[in-house]
C-alpha cells in the first residue's frame, strides 16, 4: 500500500491485487478518466464501519470496489459485522448457495448473479456465483471461486475506463457473462452442424450411437445453461423489483436486453438440438426396421425348406425318395422348388 489516505490520495495501483488474511482481495477507489488507486486498510475499515469515506475522498465524484474472497472464515465474518450494510444484505454476501437474486434495500441494491469459473476448458467450465452489495459511492462483492468476468471489469477499470457509477460494473459482468454464453452456444452449434451434415449424407457405415451421443451431450449443457439463465431473465422482467433511480438505467438496460437475447439464441439451440434428436430417432428406427426386414424375409423363405427337411428327417416307414441313388438331389430341388414359389408368391401379393 503506498500513500498516506488522511493527507493525500492514494498512489495508482500496482499490478494485479493482493490477498490479505482476511480475504480481501482489493480495494480501490475510481474517478471517472482517472486511473483507479489502492486504498489503505485504515480507508477500507472506516468505510465499512461508518459508511463514510475521509473528506478528501468523499469530496469527490468517485467511488469504490472492495472484492472479498468468502471462501476465509474470517472473511464472512468480518463481512457479517459490517454496520453500514443492512444485515439481510451482509446475509447474502456470505450466503455460499449457488442460488439467484436481486434485491434492494432503501439506497442499496444487493444479490447473487451468475458467472463462469476459471477452468481452463470450454467443455468443463462451470457456472459459480458472485455475490454483490451496490450504493451510489460504493461496491461490494464476495467470491468464492475466481471469476473471469470480474477480473475483466478489473483490468478495464486500469485503462481509465471508469464509469460514473459502480452500477455498471455490475452491469458489465452480467453482459461479459452473455458474451461467454453466446461463445459457449456457438460452439454448441457447431456440433449440431457436424451432426446435421452427417445425419444429411446417411450411409451405412454411419455410426448412428455416436450421433447421439454427441446431441446428448450437446442438449445436456444446453439444459445446464438454460436453468442457469432463466432465473436471470425473470430478475429483469420482475415488475415488483424497484430499483434505486441511480442504478435503474446501468442495471435494467444492456443487461436486460443481452440477457434476453442470449436466453432466445438457447431456446433456438434447444429447438435445433430436439429436431435433430428426432431426425436420428427416425433413422435409428428406419434402419432397425431394415435390419428386421432382412431378417424377416430370410426367414420367411426358408420357412418351406425347414419344413420339407423336418419332413424328411422323421423316422417312419415308406418314406419316399428312400430307394435309388438320387434321393438327395430331388429333396433339395424340392426345396429350392417350394422356395422359390413361396418368394413368387411374396412378390404376386406385393409383399416384397
Amino acid at each position: 500500500m503506498a500513500g498516506t489516505a488522511s493527507s493525500t490520495l492514494p498512489e495508482p495501483i500496482s499490478e494485479g491485487g493482493t490477498l490479505l488474511r482476511d480475504g480481501l482481495i482489493w480495494a480501490i477507489f475510481c474517478r471517472p478518466g482517472h486511473e483507479p488507486v489502492e486504498l489503505e486498510r485504515s480507508v477500507v475499515t472506516q468505510r465499512l464501519l461508518t459508511g463514510a469515506f475521509p473528506p478528501e475522498l468523499a469530496e469527490t465524484d468517485g467511488w469504490a470496489w472492495f472484492h472479498f474472497d468468502i471462501v476465509h472464515t474470517l472473511s464472512r465474518t468480518q463481512i457479517e459485522s459490517i454496520p453500514s450494510l443492512p444485515e439481510e444484505v451482509r446475509q447474502v454476501l456470505t450466503n455460499l448457495e449457488r442460488s439467484i437474486r436481486l434485491d434492494s434495500e432503501d439506497e442499496t441494491v444487493f444479490g447473487a448473479l451468475p458467472a463462469f469459473d476459471d477452468t481452463t476448458t470450454d467443455d468443463d467450465r462451470n457456472v459459480s456465483t458472485w455475490r454483490f452489495a451496490l450504493q451510489p459511492d460504493l461496491l461490494v462483492t464476495t467470491r468464492r471461486h475466481p471469476i473471469p468476468a470480474l477480473g475483466v471489469v478489473f483490468h478495464e477499470l486500469r485503462r481509465r475506463l471508469v464509469p460514473r457509477s459502480p452500477a455498471y460494473l455490475v452491469d458489465r459482468a452480467l453482459l461479459e457473462f452473455a458474451d461467454t454464453l453466446r461463445r459457449d452456444f456457438a460452439r454448441l452449434d457447431d456440433q449440431l452442424d457436424r451432426a446435421e451434415d452427417v445425419l444429411l449424407m446417411l450411409d451405412r457405415d454411419t455410426d448412428l450411437g455416436r450421433m447421439s451421443g454427441l446431441l446428448g451431450l450437446v442438449r445436456r449443457r444446453s439444459t445446464e445453461l438454460r436453468r442457469v439463465l432463466a432465473p436471470v431473465d425473470r430478475l429483469f422482467h420482475d415488475e415488483e423489483l424497484e430499483l434505486p433511480e441511480w442504478a435503474e438505467d446501468d442495471l435494467r438496460d444492456r443487461s436486460q436486453r443481452q440477457v434476453h437475447a442470449a436466453l432466445d439464441d438457447l431456446l433456438a439451440l434447444q429447438d435445433r438440438a430436439r429436431s435433430l434428436q428426432d431426425e436420428l430417432t427416425s433413422n435409428q428406427a428406419e434402419e432397425t426396421n431394415h435390419r428386421l426386414y432382412i431378417v424377416s424375409l430370410g426367414t420367411t423363405l426358408m420357412l418351406p425348406a425347414t419344413f420339407v427337411t423336418g419332413f424328411f428327417g422323421m423316422n417312419t416307414g415308406g418314406m419316399f425318395l428312400t430307394n435309388g441313388s438320387w434321393g438327395t438331389v430331388e429333396a433339395g430341388g424340392l426345396c429350392f422348388a417350394i422356395m422359390l414359389g413361396t418368394w413368387v408368391l411374396l412378390k404376386f401379393t406385393r409383399l416384397l
